[in-house]
């Protein structure tokens, strides 16, 4: 299955995934208003991956199958007020 990624401006680390390229037809317009324009940043072969660097691969085949489409967002803040900070 090849898939195409694009990245929001609108919001750093959100991405989404697509099984055509350029067809957003299938994303809810309320997605595609907090995503913002659309920019294109990769296409790759998911069956050919077995391993992707943020997200479970399988929620994201599972996701494109259902829905044509998958959200990246972007990572928890890590919490800091647990760590000992020193000056």
């Amino acid at each position: 299955m090849i898939v195409y990624v694009y990245r929001s401006l609108k919001r750093e680390d959100l991405y989404l995934y697509l099984n055509k390229k350029d067809d957003f037809s299938g994303v809810p317009s309320e997605l595609m208003t907090i995503f913002g324009k659309p920019i294109f940043s990769l296409v790759f072969d998911l069956n050919k991956k077995t391993k992707l660097a943020r997200v479970d691969i399988n929620a994201v085949r599972s996701s494109i199958n259902e829905l044509g489409y998958y959200l990246q967002l972007p990572p928890k803040p890590e919490n800091l007020l647990g760590h000992k900070v020193s000056f």
